[in-house]
């Protein structure tokens, strides 16, 4: 019995003696099958392989960057977030070695997972058997749990609190599900917004997609919706799944670009 990784999108599913006939995540429009075929890998092979490290970095007091190199997956960046006497990880990725789990627990460890959107729960359920902690995760998405778990829970409606200066909002969009991590901090607050809402080239702006690598947008309606949402949360700051941030003034960024954004899709942004 493995447990199969999907190899574009590093989703675990839970063991079977057979290799699956295809990865659920992958075959929607969302995400896509890599063009020359489907294929798969246990987190075994990637251990043995001796390629793969996770660089933990400190970005600010209280958050830290995981990410894997070379990329696994999709190539998402985790956060590990300290706050009201709490150690949170924000979203998930696959690869998961002695290493990493040894200067997590020098950190304190983790009580909760949280994730914003099934393209990160790749081994969500070893990360949380690995330090026994529980993972929060939208009731919307469900249906897109390739591998079951007691540490699994689902939360429902549009915020929970997971300490009194961390809670989950849901956006939608890009997931019906798709949730953001608000950390509370005054006027510096921060948004942890996996892609959700998504930090773009120009960290000057953020976009919002319903498909990124096939470049679906998401209806004006439902971006004026996000941006509402939001507007009543305090940040300053926005760190998006690929280590790309919104440094100052996030808030207004988000407003700004929900603007551009509905205009060009309403076509009144061009002068051509």
């Amino acid at each position: 019995m493995e447990k199969y990784i999907c190899q574009t999108c590093g989703v675990q599913y839970s063991e079977s003696e057979e290799v699956p006939d295809r990865c659920e995540v992958c075959s929607e429009e969302r995400q896509y099958v890599n063009p020359e075929g489907q294929t798969w890998t246990t987190h075994e092979d990637l251990v043995q392989t001796k390629r793969y490290q996770n660089i933990i970095r400190e970005e600010e007091k209280g958050l830290y960057s995981i990410t894997t190199t070379p990329r696994v997956g999709i190539g998402q960046t985790a956060y590990l977030i300290q706050k009201d006497g709490r150690n949170v990880l924000w979203d998930c990725i696959t690869y998961l070695d002695q290493e990493t789990v040894d200067v997590i627990r020098g950190l304190g460890g983790i009580d909760a997972i949280a994730i914003s959107h099934p393209h990160y729960y790749s081994r969500m359920t070893d990360w949380a058997e690995t330090f026994d902690a529980p993972v929060y995760l939208h009731a919307d998405d469900e249906e897109w749990v390739m591998e079951e778990s007691q540490s699994l829970h689902f939360w429902n409606g549009e915020s929970m609190k997971l300490s009194e200066n961390l809670s989950l909002h849901r956006l939608g969009g890009h997931f019906k599900g798709g949730a953001v991590l608000h950390i509370e901090n005054g006027t510096e607050g921060l948004l942890m917004t996996g892609d959700i809402i998504q930090v773009v080239a120009d960290n000057q702006w953020v976009s919002f997609m319903y498909s990124y690598p096939n470049l679906i947008p998401l209806p004006v309606a439902k971006v004026a919706e996000i941006a509402e949402k939001v507007d009543g949360l305090a940040f300053n700051r926005i760190y998006n799944a690929f280590h790309n941030i919104v440094t100052t003034s996030a808030d207004k960024v988000v407003r700004d670009s929900a603007e551009r954004y509905i205009r060009a899709i309403q076509g009144t942004l061009f002068t051509t």
